[in-house]
């Protein structure tokens, strides 16, 4: 058995073992489910919750004047944690290839964005590319890291699932877009409405405890793309990276970049469903598949 197979059964273990002493009713069960969620969803987290901590407590507490830089730091420390969940298990090879393109896809946007002042990075640091510090792109992959792993965790299960090719092309667009809007027109509001018609009638069912419950899709990526909204409050508060108007005085992230967050969010569901979906077909699964626990 896989390290990763022996903490997971030994979690479902104590978990099962708590469910005997807490769950005695339709209410408890359901808050017992409601918990079981929560403590998912932060498991799913835990690369960009820590990454988002490092952020926060690096802006209170390093020290100016340390041999490494802040942002230098924030590499390595990435890093580490990567290379910790991989060892102890927590994390697969597969999701930290997935990771990996993340990383890849963030940066070079990243370096675009900041020479078209998007946005800045306003101090110094020496591992970086083209101006931008290398942690940059670690957060665009702990968006990819919490979807590969909120897949496994929550086992998806897809009804009425676009094909792979049309969910590509779209990902392909909305990619483009984030470059070629700053020469040619914008279409995102064309690429809003294609998301809607195209994964408009796909349902994700999603297990918190031991029955799959449903949601649009949709919603789910909208739900998603609000958190990363709020997270990215918090890390322009922490100056880690400033929008224009940001430089003096924090003030709170134009809301326009929810739909931003919200287009990432499909070319990164469309990067992870590449994985799955071609590995276990879960999106051909019916609902009278699906087994309870």
């Amino acid at each position: 058995m896989s390290r990763f197979s022996a903490i997971q059964s030994a979690l479902s273990a104590q978990r099962e073992r708590l469910r005997e002493r807490v769950v005695g009713g339709p209410w408890s069960k359901a808050l017992f489910e409601f918990v079981s969620f929560g403590i998912k969803q932060g498991w799913a987290c835990i690369f960009g919750g820590l990454l988002l901590a490092l952020i926060l407590a690096t802006h209170l507490w390093y020290p100016e004047t340390a041999a490494l830089s802040r942002y230098d730091f924030l590499v390595v420390a990435a890093v580490a944690i990567q290379v910790l969940l991989i060892a102890s298990g927590l994390e697969t090879w597969e999701e930290a290839r997935i990771i990996f393109v993340f990383h890849v896809v963030g940066s070079v946007m990243e370096v675009f964005k900041t020479g078209a002042g998007s946005w800045i990075y306003p101090e110094e640091s020496f591992l970086r590319v083209a101006g931008v510090p290398l942690f940059s792109g670690f957060m665009y992959a702990a968006v990819g890291s919490y979807l590969a792993r909120v897949w496994r965790i929550f086992d998806f299960r897809f009804d009425r699932f676009p094909p792979l090719w049309l969910q590509g092309l779209l990902a392909a667009a909305i990619y483009v877009n984030f470059f070629s809007h700053h020469y040619t027109v914008d279409i995102r509001y064309g690429l809003f409405l294609a998301t809607i018609l195209i994964y408009g009638r796909c349902v994700v069912w999603f297990r918190p405890d031991e029955t799959h419950r449903p949601m649009p899709l949709v919603i789910g990526f909208g739900l998603v793309a609000l958190f990363i909204w709020f997270a990215e409050n918090l890390g322009t508060l922490a100056r880690a990276w400033t929008y224009p108007g940001q430089e003096t005085v924090w003030k709170l992230v134009s809301p326009a970049k929810f739909g931003s967050w919200y287009l990432l969010m499909i070319i990164s569901f469309v990067l992870v469903a590449l994985v799955h979906g071609t590995r276990e077909g879960r999106h051909a699964e019916k609902p009278a598949d699906r087994e309870p626990g």
